[in-house]
């Protein structure tokens, strides 16, 4: 572990120790819903894009996400086989300290085996992440120094999924919510501060996943093509509060999923928005009462409208397409209008659905295949080639407000989701991390 201490007392310091209104604290932003409540940025960029701050190199490979908060921007790498737990001054990006985990997994598929997908999960003076190998740790935001750590193979019977652990730890109140994806205790709720196991939860039978049965299953075994398969899929999940409930929804490998959050007891499932091969990553959208979910692989996206009655909540379809095929760029509903790339593994394109129909209002080659982020009445797009587009939300047709290219580009793909907080944009391209200046 590598410390700076000046820096990190200058940063907590004069900063403070809580996340502000314009930091990024998490995955897809203060509210899970890759949206900045942010004002006061650019509209339109010049041809070159706007102004590159800093840059920081050596941060090691990985498609983590940074989250921003209290002046300090926290990610995941891995580093000559280890992965790591890295913060970074929010000024100029050097660093404060780096933790090590453990080491990399080196097996499974070749995408994505760089390093983590995870985003930090900063809650007060705390840090929650997840590596590709499934292992779950809480450290302190201050030092890193590692307060407590989980394996979600060896203490929940988790099973890693082909592509590995991709998940972002969810935090409401007390407890941290994240989803091992064993057999029996797919998703679990633990304590925050002890990761004492409060509750687990299991979201498919014996009959609707075979292949994961407990006889069959294996600590830590991926799927093969006899062995078990994970219940887990890459996605992160929210917190909603609908029919009376406060629920934490996930799409699992099998089905998008509701759970009660005080008790872990399922209370819904809606299966026709996972795909059969279980490739399930983008975040679950609740807005305007609708739960909204997408798969790519030939699939679709699906929403449900939730209905108590006689105690017991029922998922009931509103509409299903096969228009918004979301692999792993996620969605943003803007104005009623959801946002999002349709396209799997051969490419695709930008598409704008009516939320609350699932009409198509128009998709546009020009915006390709990406991930997105929100803020200040603009519509960030991350192109998996790497290109970076500012788009102004319209429900009639696609509006360019600019674009440009990062210097540098990897042979890698630019999975990594944008980042928006304190009138900056941040591109991480593996080792790189870019900070762009995009306040008026």
């Amino acid at each position: 572990m590598k410390l700076q201490i000046t820096l990190i007392l200058f940063c907590w310091a004069s900063l403070g120790s809580w996340a502000t209104a314009d930091d990024w604290p998490q995955w897809h932003g203060p509210h899970r819903d890759a949206k900045s409540a942010e004002t006061g940025l650019l509209q339109e960029w010049p041809a070159s894009g706007p102004k590159l701050a800093w840059r920081m190199d050596g941060l090691g490979g990985g498609y983590s996400a940074p989250s921003i908060a209290a002046g300090v921007i926290y990610g995941m790498s891995s580093q000559e086989g280890t992965e790591t737990v890295w913060a970074r001054s929010e000024e100029d990006g050097q660093e404060l300290w780096t933790v090590e985990l453990g080491s990399a997994p080196g097996d499974g598929m070749p995408q994505g085996r760089e390093g983590a997908g995870c985003s930090p999960t900063v809650d007060g003076d705390k840090l929650y992440v997840i590596g590709l190998g499934g292992t779950l740790a809480c450290l302190n935001a201050k030092d890193g120094k590692v307060v407590w750590t989980k394996s979600f193979t060896e203490d929940f019977g988790g099973i890693v999924p082909t592509w590995r652990f991709n998940e972002s730890p969810l935090i409401v109140d007390q407890r941290l919510f994240c989803t091992p994806g064993g057999p029996e205790k797919t998703v679990v709720a633990l304590d925050k501060l002890t990761g004492e196991t409060i509750w687990t939860c299991r979201t498919a039978t014996a009959e609707e996943a075979p292949e994961a049965r407990p006889e069959q299953q294996r600590p830590g075994r991926r799927r093969g093509r006899s062995g078990p398969r994970s219940a887990a899929g890459y996605s992160s999940p929210i917190m909603i509060e609908e029919a009376g409930t406060r629920q934490v929804v996930q799409l699992t490998a099998k089905a998008l999923v509701g759970i009660d959050l005080e008790s872990g007891e399922l209370l819904w499932k809606y299966e026709q928005a996972a795909n059969p091969m279980g490739i399930n990553c983008s975040t679950p959208i609740f807005e305007s009462g609708l739960v909204f979910a997408a798969s790519a692989y030939g699939n679709g996206g699906g929403a449900v409208r939730l209905t108590k009655q006689d105690d017991q909540i029922s998922a009931n379809e509103v509409y299903f397409t096969s228009r918004m095929q979301n692999h792993h760029g996620g969605m943003i509903v803007v104005d009623d209008c959801l946002y999002g790339a349709n396209g799997g593994n051969g490419g695709g394109m930008l598409t704008c659905l009516d939320f609350a129909s699932g009409e198509v209002f128009w998709r546009d080659r020009e915006a390709p295949k990406g991930s997105l982020a929100f803020a200040d009445g603009r519509l960030y797009l991350r192109s998996e080639e790497g290109e970076v587009v500012l788009i102004e939300p319209n429900k009639d047709r696609f509006v360019e407000r600019g674009r440009f290219e990062q210097p540098d580009r990897t042979s890698s793909p630019a999975w990594t989701h944008p980042v928006i907080a304190n009138g900056k944009l941040y591109i991480r391209d593996q080792d790189t991390l870019f900070c762009y200046d995009i306040a008026q």
